[in-house]
């Protein structure tokens, strides 16, 4: 089993994804962007052979990489990355070397469209958001028209919140439309209610193996807009109204032998039209692991290994972990630029039980998550509470 890793050096922890490939039996072939030197020894021990690019944008390059391991070991079985910025070179790469154990090119681009997304919702049974993808002004406000303010606008293919408007009326509108007219925007009916996630790995029938839950305390949309701290937990949960929407979604969006992320909205109170308090709306599906060091909350919540399942998964299509013993683990993320009642070192003290360890985060990562992340795992939901009102609590709100 040949398998082609793209980038397991970034997030640093994904060398983790090569060990498990390894344990399981796969000759783990990587692609870095990064001198050979510079890579941690963990990921040089669990592959057989690392290739160095001087860019993942130079396509030929790839292309020559991807023909050098198939010139020395044979066919490639499976080209993956779990990053959301490479999604489209793996698929691309698919194409071009005959793989079929992901999604093509063509598949990936309908996927990653947040309008297309719609419909595979629909077909689930979810509820989603009213939208439009306008052509032009007229269509925008024609759409406002029909469903009022606030109104959320945000690129049709995009991850995060960046190029994310709430629009609270008509000249915002025209403003904003004025801003991103050079781009495929969708323009949807703000819902008022918490985010929250189904996360996990499916194998080959698309029959989730693994599911976790997160929930955010402030949202990624106001953290990255507003530089607002942030936050999330895990549940110690997941009921099976939950487990049932997210299995349907995973099998409306045909998603195999991979991770996955699905993001739903739940109403924060009785709407007209949308409906009671409490009912789930489908947001939007991404196809890898959550971002950032969500994957390890998962290890902390459940006291196991999410890198070494998602390669016995589906290189076994086994999950050999008993009943997970669940905790809530979480982070707090801080912002630099903010005053806190409490000091990084007073919250230590005061949860030194709780907590697992301390992030200084780079910029890449900070515009979404915060400048620091205290993370921390739960054994009561009283507990976890107190630590996100201390540790959010600014100065300014006293």
């Amino acid at each position: 089993m040949n398998f082609v890793v793209i980038s397991p050096n970034y997030p640093e922890s994904y060398w983790m994804f090569c060990r498990g490939l390894k344990e399981n039996g796969a000759t783990v072939l990587a692609i870095v962007d990064t001198p050979y030197n510079q890579l941690k020894d963990e990921l040089k021990q669990y592959c057989d052979e690392i290739y160095v690019v001087h860019s993942f944008q130079d396509y030929d390059a790839m292309v020559r990489a991807v023909g050098y391991f198939t010139f020395k070991y044979g066919k490639i079985d499976w080209i993956e990355s779990n990053n959301e910025a490479w999604l489209t070179l793996d698929a691309r790469l698919r194409d071009d070397f005959n793989v079929k154990t992901g999604f093509s090119l063509e598949r990936i681009e309908e996927l990653q469209s947040k309008s297309q997304m719609k419909k595979y919702y629909k077909e689930a049974d979810v509820p989603v958001a009213d939208y439009k993808v306008p052509n032009t002004l007229k269509d925008a406000i024609e759409f406002a028209d029909k469903v009022g303010y606030p109104l959320v606008m945000k690129p049709d293919h995009g991850v995060g919140a960046s190029m994310t408007y709430k629009i609270m009326n008509q000249q915002q509108l025209e403003s904003v439309y004025m801003q991103t007219k050079d781009h495929v925007m969708i323009l949807e009916q703000f819902i008022d209610g918490d985010v929250f996630t189904l996360d996990g790995i499916c194998d080959e029938h698309g029959d989730i193996q693994y599911l976790n839950s997160l929930e955010y305390v402030g949202n990624c949309m106001d953290s990255v807009l507003y530089q607002q701290s942030i936050g999330c937990y895990t549940q110690f949960e997941i009921d099976d109204e939950c487990r049932d929407i997210v299995q349907r979604t995973i099998h409306a969006f045909k998603i195999k032998n991979r991770f996955f992320h699905c993001e739903f909205f739940r109403l924060n109170h009785n709407v007209q039209g949308l409906g009671e308090k409490g009912r789930i709306f489908g947001l939007e599906v991404n196809f890898r692991p959550p971002g950032g060091f969500c994957p390890d909350l998962m290890n902390y919540a459940g006291e196991l290994d999410v890198y070494r399942l998602w390669a016995e998964v589906i290189l076994k299509q086994s999950a050999s972990y008993s009943k997970l013993r669940r905790f809530s683990a979480g982070f707090v993320g801080r912002r630099n630029s903010i005053k806190y009642q409490y000091s990084t070192k007073q919250i230590q003290a005061m949860f030194n039980e709780e907590l697992i360890e301390i992030l200084y985060l780079p910029e890449a990562i900070a515009a979404a998550m915060g400048d620091v992340a205290i993370v921390a795992k739960f054994t009561s939901p009283v507990r976890r509470d107190e630590f996100f009102k201390t540790a959010l609590l600014r100065k300014d709100c006293l």
